[in-house]
């Protein structure tokens, strides 16, 4: 028979925080388009520090460069800013498509 642990409601691991957070300290995102969302918000970020969950939402502090401030923005109103690298000029059609076959 199986002893099995229980926690409260509301009560957390550890360990369950620390698998909370998509994103990493000095990864680039992007906030998501949305309604309501400012022009000035518009941009690349980086992330500066994982904050804690607020009602089950990891919340990062995020900075964009030349800003002199940080904002604080929850994890589904990010995305991670995937930069793409350029093709040198050898490089023909399908290996810029499919990759290297790596």
């Amino acid at each position: 028979m199986h002893s099995r642990t229980t926690r409260p409601a509301g009560a957390r691991w550890a360990q369950d925080a620390a698998t909370d957070h998509r994103f990493t300290v000095g990864q680039r995102v992007r906030l998501k388009g949305g309604f309501g969302r400012s022009s000035d918000a518009t941009g690349i970020y980086r992330i500066t520090a994982q904050l804690p969950s607020q009602d089950r939402s990891p919340q990062y502090r995020i900075r964009r460069d030349g800003e002199r401030y940080e904002r604080v923005a929850l994890q589904e109103s990010l995305e991670l800013f995937a930069q793409i690298p350029l093709p040198d000029e050898n490089t023909t059609l399908i290996e810029r498509t499919f990759g290297h076959g790596q």
